[in-house]
């Protein structure tokens, strides 16, 4: 899997324009071939900031949405942007979910202390 994470700072006279874009190249996105899913973001604490994710099945299905045509908006939305846009792609060979922190929590290290009255204790480190 590969995952495509662009972050941008877009000044506010351009937000209604590029939101319009960006919902317009989601739509398509979601629907080719390959495209496990498609999300746009804002920053809870700097309203210019966005960013568009995508998360692809093979490095050969993001290679034809890069290279279509509707992909060129993307590459205007960032000509936009006020700082230098972060483009990211990343190969995920694993992912896990609920049962990893479940796993992780139910293996803290755990010491039995035995009290000179007979009562035990157990005490996480």
């Amino acid at each position: 899997m590969i995952l495509s994470t662009i972050r941008m700072v877009i000044p506010a006279k351009k937000h209604n324009e590029v939101i319009k874009i960006l919902r317009s190249i989601a739509l398509k996105t979601r629907d080719e071939s390959g495209c496990l899913g498609c999300c746009i973001y804002r920053d809870v604490e700097d309203n210019n900031v966005f960013m568009f994710q995508q998360h692809w099945k093979s490095e050969e299905s993001l290679n034809l949405h890069v290279c279509s045509v509707y992909y060129l908006n993307i590459l205007l939305i960032l000509e936009m942007s006020i700082k230098q846009p972060e483009v990211r792609f990343e190969t995920i060979s694993d992912s896990t979910g609920i049962e990893t922190i479940e796993k992780m929590r139910s293996t803290i290290l755990q010491t039995e202390v035995n009290y000179p009255d007979g009562h035990r204790k157990v005490r996480t480190k």
